[in-house]
């Protein structure tokens, strides 16, 4: 199964250096059936980029938690054994749950298929995103309006082998 683990790039940085991603259960974000009857899709690479999506907005609440953090969602896809990912069984069809799933155990980030980046230019607009996210989080549309403004910017595909650059520990 292909989850979607939301991160920051300090994290994506720890990950590089301690060679896996997550010390015990860790959120992520795949293809669930509650994603799957919410997206109304059989297109596989439609409901992979809802998860992906899904991610990307819980890296922007890791980033609204972590002021000190660049403001650029992470989102690393891996494939993990469809056991190791389970659902919440009394949060499958809660629309802020959709798509979530907990990952067993550590996983290494050898097994990465690819890692997902906001632009540099798109760093105004990620934190902006960021500082709204709480008065969104309250009802507060204008807020939404600035939250939902984050997803213009596109994240950026990046392999594997590229991740020591976009942490800093490029040669």
């Amino acid at each position: 199964m292909r989850v979607y683990v939301p991160l920051t790039l300090p994290a994506l940085a720890e990950a590089h250096t301690t060679g896996e991603l997550g010390g015990g259960p860790f959120v992520a974000y795949a293809v669930t059936p509650a994603l799957r009857e919410w997206y109304l899709s059989d297109d596989i690479e439609e409901l992979e980029y809802a998860a992906l999506s899904r991610a990307a907005l819980a890296s922007l609440r890791l980033l609204a938690a972590d002021p000190q953090a660049p403001r650029r969602r992470v989102v690393v896809a891996v494939d993990v054994a469809d056991r190791a990912a389970t659902t919440h069984p009394g949060r499958g069809l809660d629309p802020a749950a959709l798509g979530e799933v907990r990952v067993a155990g550590a996983v290494p980030l050898a097994k990465a298929a690819a890692v997902h980046v906001d632009a540099a230019d798109a760093e105004a607009g990620v934190a902006a995103a960021a500082d709204a996210l709480p008065a969104a989080d309250g009802g507060d549309d204008d807020a939404q309006f600035v939250v939902d403004g984050a997803e213009d910017h596109e994240l950026l595909w990046f392999a594997t082998q590229e991740i020591p650059n976009l942490v800093g520990r490029g040669d």
